[in-house]
């Protein structure tokens, strides 16, 4: 495994319009092949522009999207359509603009009453009824894995000293008492997170500056410091988000 390559856009704005341009080359790499491209979709202010310039780029129409199969890192246990679930936001800024394939759009499933438990549980089997013989911890290879990293370091919805970042026994984890509302979510565990063949962290802002350096160390144990891509591994920043960075 490769060590993590950074690289800095001027502002969170020149950052997203970047990550765009980056995903859209890389599901047209991968669709090359003949494969079904795998692509894991965070939530965040970052992630909402991307996905508005993807939809924006004329550039797009390279990508077959009915070849694309979209999953989500994690996900606020709300109801289905709430403004401030990843998959609400992912349709309105993208998804929504082109041709996708429904039935390889996989939002984590939505809070109807049956619990948090139940709906990792729930998107747990879609994983591994999608995964191939060779995939590892039930979850397809994803070729490409974006996340974001809050300021106390964490990715998906896996926080510093909560439980839910120590499971390894499932591909998914409900999430309770969140430090960052609202208190109940879904999210991918560490091991389906260390499958993806890309890692994307997507970082903006001087809020998240600190985090990124202590992940970047080499001697942390911040949850942002543990996903790594089995083939490459990014860190796309703006300049506030690597403004704590040791510079060469």
């Amino acid at each position: 495994m490769t060590e993590p390559l950074v690289l800095i856009n001027r502002d969170a704005e020149g950052l997203a319009h970047a990550v765009a341009a980056r995903l859209i080359t890389k599901l047209v790499d991968v669709q090359s092949s003949g494969g079904v491209a795998q692509v894991v979709l965070t939530g965040g202010r970052v992630a909402a522009v991307v996905y508005r310039a993807v939809a924006e780029s004329p550039a797009r129409s390279a990508i077959d999207w009915r070849r694309v199969e979209f999953w989500w890192g994690d996900e606020r246990f709300l109801a289905e359509g709430d403004a401030e679930r990843n998959d609400t936001q992912a349709w309105d800024a993208l998804l929504s603009h082109v041709d996708v394939d429904p039935a390889l759009v996989h939002a984590m499933p939505a809070d109807t009453g049956q619990g948090a438990e139940a709906a990792a549980a729930a998107y747990a089997e879609t994983l591994a009824a999608t995964a191939g013989p060779d995939d590892g911890d039930g979850v397809p290879a994803f070729d490409v894995l974006m996340l974001g990293v809050g300021p106390d370091g964490h990715v998906a919805s896996l926080f510093p000293e909560n439980p839910a970042r120590i499971v390894v026994d499932s591909s998914t984890v409900a999430v309770h008492d969140s430090p960052k509302p609202p208190p109940t979510r879904v999210s991918l565990t560490f091991p389906a997170l260390a499958d993806a063949k890309e890692t994307w962290f997507v970082v903006s802002g001087d809020d998240k500056a600190d985090a990124v350096a202590d992940a970047l160390s080499g001697t942390s144990d911040l949850p942002a410091s543990i996903p790594k891509g089995t083939e490459r591994t990014l860190w796309l920043l703006d300049e506030a988000a690597a403004s704590k960075l040791p510079r060469s």
